[in-house]
């Protein structure tokens, strides 16, 4: 199903339609094909099957109904040429960073990853002989040097988890194709219903499904969207020998999910803003980053790429670690959960839960502490949010 990059409709409605394939019975919602095998109609069929010399079905660990469904509404939504689904976010990102590579290639992140992303190229890559560096995404000049020389690929994520950096997509990605590289980005936090990685210049576009696709918390799910000839050769192999398979179940839920995301999306960056504002000015607060503000130091880069703030903001606490625990303890109505993009507000301590596995001296580069807090905003009453977070503010201030 990746025939064609040119949506027949507009974003809203093809997360609606898209991809819809409905069996004899013309079901409403899509089919949900629980099935581990495909039944052939003869040996020869088999045979031609397997070979891939006649479409069809084989076997779900390489393709099903359901799943073939979700990718092509995901490439719709996302104008690519090819789509792949896995069975969860970082499923989708180790193989879209180790399918390609081999040892003696060079890989270049951006310093501002999420926790895992970073962890893979810092200490998976290189035991497979594969060069890594990591550099300050704001930083024109790094990026210049580390791209001076061939690499192969090239990571960001912008806005990046937990503390909202930016990185300049569009000059990133003409240095990475002036290196021989492709170029990642890791579009989660703004998610397609705000930025548009591919038209900033990206190879490749990852997403967590988890996520805001879901957007209710219930299911794992990881997506990259890419060129078709580099899917169909490089990334098919890998997948469908490894097997990081999604399941139809959860592709299903995800599916479902998608139909509403445009609205949620929408009203989660209204909430997020409203409340950025409201609580910027609490004594209990060093600093807060939200890329809507126009206090945020990469707050230029933000507004050229996206069209809203997003749903993701940071807060750091004056009182440090102690007073970060208090905030959380203190929250009421938002949970604390090192989850993102539900429909439900929730909150969580970097430092512990998300990067606990990258070195403090390598959190610090990120210009991570444990004084932040990041935080998901949800669909609540914005009075409701505003009220459960002043009062963990106030808690924080331990007076």
């Amino acid at each position: 199903m990746t025939s064609g990059n040119t949506p027949k409709y507009r974003p809203a409605t093809n997360l609606v339609h898209g991809g819809t394939e409905r069996t004899q019975w013309g079901e409403t919602s899509e089919a949900l094909i629980l099935t581990s095998g495909y039944m052939y109609d003869s040996a020869e069929q088999a045979q031609a099957r397997m070979a891939g010399e006649i479409p069809g079905y084989v076997y779900s660990r390489y393709n099903n109904p359901t799943v073939a469904m979700l990718e092509e509404r995901l490439r719709l939504m996302e104008g690519a040429e090819a789509c792949r689904t896995m069975a969860s976010g970082m499923g989708a990102m180790s193989s879209l960073l180790f399918a390609p590579v081999q040892a003696g290639d060079r890989v270049v992140g951006a310093n501002a990853l999420f926790g895992s992303c970073r962890w893979l190229i810092a200490n998976q890559l290189p035991k497979f002989g594969v060069e890594t560096e990591f550099v300050d995404g704001m930083d024109m000049e790094a990026w210049e040097r580390a791209l001076s020389k061939p690499t192969k690929l090239v990571l960001v994520e912008s806005p990046a988890n937990p503390l909202n950096d930016a990185v300049d997509i569009a000059a990133v990605a003409e240095l990475a194709h002036k290196a021989g590289a492709q170029l990642i980005v890791d579009n989660v936090f703004a998610t397609s219903m705000l930025q548009s990685p591919f038209e900033l210049g990206a190879d490749w576009v990852f997403y967590s499904g988890t996520k805001h696709m879901d957007g209710g918390g219930r299911v794992l799910a990881g997506a990259i969207l890419g060129p078709q000839k580099d899917m169909e050769e490089i990334i098919d192999p890998y997948i469908r020998h490894t097997g990081p398979s999604l399941s139809p179940f959860n592709a299903w839920v995800v599916l479902k999910g998608l139909e509403s995301m445009p609205l949620r999306v929408a009203k989660q960056s209204e909430n997020a803003a409203i409340v950025a504002d409201r609580i910027a000015d609490h004594k209990a607060l060093r600093a807060i980053r939200y890329p809507g503000r126009k206090d945020h130091p990469h707050y230029e880069v933000h507004a050229k790429q996206m069209k809203s703030g997003g749903t993701m903001m940071a807060i750091s606490l004056a009182g440090g670690q102690e007073a970060a625990f208090r905030f959380l303890n203190a929250l009421e109505l938002v949970g604390i959960s090192n989850n993102l993009g539900d429909a439900k507000s929730l909150a969580c301590h970097p430092s512990t839960t998300t990067h606990r596995a990258v070195p403090v001296e390598e959190q610090a580069s990120m210009g991570l502490d444990a004084s932040w807090i990041r935080i998901s905003i949800g669909l609540e009453d914005v009075e409701d949010l505003t009220e459960d977070f002043i009062r963990a503010l106030d808690s924080a201030l331990g007076e």
